[in-house]
């Protein structure tokens, strides 16, 4: 039995409940579906590195909480990591 087969399933719907061949398919698609030649960013990596700075720099940096406050940083990332992964972990001696 693979892997694939061992694991359980909560749910019979949606993209994470396919089979993982079939969710390439469907990924692979997406990349199709936009012409080679216009794809800027793998035309010109200039262009996407700058894109990348804008982005950067689109928020004015009296507005950026985070860069001012790298304590609420910090927290901010904790809790996305204890929502994602469950909450904290458990030493294994229990």
């Amino acid at each position: 039995m693979s892997a694939v087969e061992t694991t359980k399933k909560t749910s019979t719907r949606g993209f994470a409940s396919m089979d993982p061949e079939k969710q390439r398919a469907i990924a692979r698609k997406g990349g199709e579906s936009v012409p080679h030649e216009k794809r800027s960013f793998s035309q010109n990596p200039g262009l996407a590195a700058e894109a990348g700075r804008k982005g950067g720099q689109s928020v004015n940096p009296n507005k950026r909480s985070f860069s001012r406050n790298h304590t609420l940083a910090s927290e901010a990332g904790r809790k996305g990591g204890h929502a994602s992964h469950g909450g904290p972990k458990k030493p294994d001696s229990e």
